[in-house]
């Protein structure tokens, strides 16, 4: 197929509370979606990227105009397209991970569309359901989270996720475990606040049976992860470490992890995804699926991720309703803790134009 143009939109979804890391407090979302018009059809991406580079360098405006710059420009040159070929297409533009994969994704998704195959199928899905776990931001006080620890319990997550920082660690852990006991599936993520200065307060989270810490050290300290290792009972999840199957590879050969989380837009795409999650495989290593506050779209892209075989512990793939009062497509709404896996073809949803009417605050057209 051919890429005749691609429209770029800027939306901005408010939070149904504020959502607080070691990096920043959300109360609202904004990011970029695409439409790729081809000769075939039409695919919808989605980009991870923040409004500030603060999880990642890449951010709003600068992913758009890496975007309008050089990536769309590239693939409107380049004749006859697909999904696999948009990788080596753009190879020769350095880094812009974030970018690359919401393009890519949405000329995946027109291509699928186009060929009446979902998501799920092209990349490998063994399941029609995925187990969801729910991530907790920083709250106020010890009594606000048990409220909110409890309240997604009751609605069914079968993983807890709770952020942490230094001043808000082993406290918050031990009081959801002296709450909801040692049979619920706990883990912590770091977002790289600690240095190797605090291996003894991380030692002091080992007693509580922790699912593993999530990227404690910074995000190039592969070395680092691998000695703090060697003194955590607790296993080491690398997160913004894993920006490619290349990079999964060194860090497992390593020893700087023994769980990876895979996020698709870090990594530069869906199909890097599933390169990753093969190489984890290949070496034993479980993965699992995080998220980037996504809407429908991405959702539903995660979704059909985490239903390849590696993907063998509950991910950040929550309901519609954890973040937002309404989505911009119909909502994900979790089932006995688990989510479907789209089957319609390509992503299995498409934005409802009123709601993302409602929430957009620009859009352009390249071609």
């Amino acid at each position: 197929m051919k890429l005749t143009g691609v429209e770029l939109l800027r939306v901005r979804m408010p939070l149904v509370a504020p959502f607080r890391t070691s990096f920043g407090t959300q109360s609202a979302r904004e990011l970029l979606l695409l439409r790729a018009v081809t000769s075939e059809g039409e695919g919808w991406g989605e980009c991870g990227a923040m409004a500030d580079p603060l999880y990642s360098s890449e951010y709003g405006d600068g992913v758009e105009h890496v975007l309008r710059t050089y990536l769309v420009p590239a693939l409107l040159a380049a004749g006859d397209l697909t999904a696999n070929k948009v990788a080596p297409l753009l190879a020769k533009f350095k880094g812009h991970r974030m970018a690359k994969a919401a393009l890519e994704m949405a000329v995946l998704d027109a291509e699928l569309r186009a060929h009446g195959l979902s998501f799920g199928t092209a990349l490998g899905s063994t399941t029609d359901s995925v187990p969801c776990g729910v991530s907790v931001g920083i709250m106020d006080s010890i009594p606000q989270l048990l409220d909110v620890v409890g309240g997604y319990l009751d609605a069914g997550y079968l993983r807890i996720k709770l952020k942490i920082e230094p001043g808000w660690d082993v406290e918050p852990v031990q009081a959801v475990r002296e709450r909801f006991g040692d049979d619920i599936l706990l883990q912590v993520d770091a977002n790289t606040a600690y240095t190797l200065s605090d291996v003894p307060q991380l030692q002091r989270l080992d007693p509580f049976g922790l699912l593993l810490i999530e990227q404690p050290l910074e995000e190039e300290d592969v070395l680092g992860h691998a000695e703090l290792a060697k003194h955590l009972r607790t296993p080491i999840c690398l997160d913004e470490t894993v920006v490619s199957a290349r990079s999964a590879a060194d860090a497992i050969r390593l020893g700087a992890c023994r769980i990876v989380n895979i996020k698709p837009s870090r990594v530069g795409g869906y199909l890097e995804a599933r390169r990753v999650h093969d190489v984890c495989a290949a070496h034993g290593v479980p993965v699992w699926c995080g998220g980037m506050l996504e809407t429908g779209l991405g959702r539903a892209a995660n979704v059909a991720l985490a239903s390849l075989p590696g993907f063998t512990l509950p991910g950040d793939t929550s309901a519609s309703d954890r973040f937002y009062r309404t989505d911009i497509t119909e909502p994900f709404v979790l089932e006995a803790g688990r989510l479907p896996v789209p089957s319609g073809p390509g992503l299995g949803v498409t934005p409802v134009p009123e709601r993302l009417a409602e929430v957009t605050t620009a859009k352009s057209w390249l071609a």
